[in-house]
């Protein structure tokens, strides 16, 4: 036997919570633009992500460039 199911919910929310007017108000994609300027992601190449276990040891080979380039620029600034 089947149950008689009910048009009206039977949830435990609030009425001042209903949904129908809630989202009635909002806009899509408000705050999008602001996540996308904080974030910095970056995808790897294939052959590249598999040399690096983990954002750990890509952070550390950028740091070495970033290094070898300091002192590359020391050296020919005194040349």
């Amino acid at each position: 036997m089947k149950k008689k199911i009910d048009n009206e919910m039977n949830d435990e929310l609030r009425p001042e919570y209903d949904l129908h007017t809630l989202l009635k108000q909002g806009v899509r994609g408000k705050y999008a633009e602001r996540y996308r300027v904080g974030t910095n992601l970056v995808l790897l190449d294939p052959d590249i992500a598999r040399e690096f276990p983990d954002d750990q040891a890509v952070n550390e080979a950028l740091r070495l460039v970033l290094e070898l380039n300091r002192v590359t620029k020391k050296r020919t600034a005194k040349a």
